[in-house]
């Protein structure tokens, strides 16, 4: 059985339209540039397609809170390296950290905490995981060791980041 990566990893350049005009990301998009990074990681390392889930079984997942810190500006036209991992769940959520790096990982910009809970769209309610995406997470988990999001802010201030 081939063993699943617990923090995945991509990069992306920093768009024109997505600047402020100090030619900074702009503090909304950086969730859309997380989010969507996310999304992609999923589908590439364990296969597991959102989208194709609520089209063809009628459930997904909705975003239930995000908490953001803006560490350092993400410029226009730089390349940034966007990881993320899943930290823990439950039967109908998930909490997922998704930090966004410069290219070379030595400057954290910005740090997301998204929880996701399962829907079922035709329902229209919270919904249950199923085993396999039980066996799923238990093979990817990746917690961390704090318990709150202030709190792991303040462990990568203290790194020289």
């Amino acid at each position: 059985m081939q063993t699943l990566p617990k923090t995945l990893e991509s990069k992306t350049k920093i768009r024109f339209q997505h600047c402020d005009p100090f030619n900074h990301l702009n503090n909304a998009e950086y969730i859309n540039y997380m989010i969507n990074a996310r999304e992609d990681q999923v589908i590439d390392h364990y296969n597991l397609d959102f989208f194709k889930m609520a089209e063809n079984q009628g459930i997904s997942w909705v975003v239930g809170t995000n908490q953001i810190a803006y560490l350092k500006p993400a410029f226009l036209m730089e390349t940034v390296v966007i990881d993320s991992q899943l930290f823990k769940y439950s039967e109908n959520e998930l909490m997922v950290e998704i930090k966004m790096w410069n290219h070379n990982k030595t400057q954290l910009k910005s740090i997301l905490w998204s929880s996701f809970v399962h829907f079922n769209l035709l329902k229209q309610k919270r919904w249950n995981h199923d085993a396999k995406l039980m066996e799923l997470f238990s093979t990817v988990v990746n917690p961390i060791e704090v318990s709150s999001f202030n709190e792991r802010i303040s462990s990568f201030k203290t790194q020289k980041m």
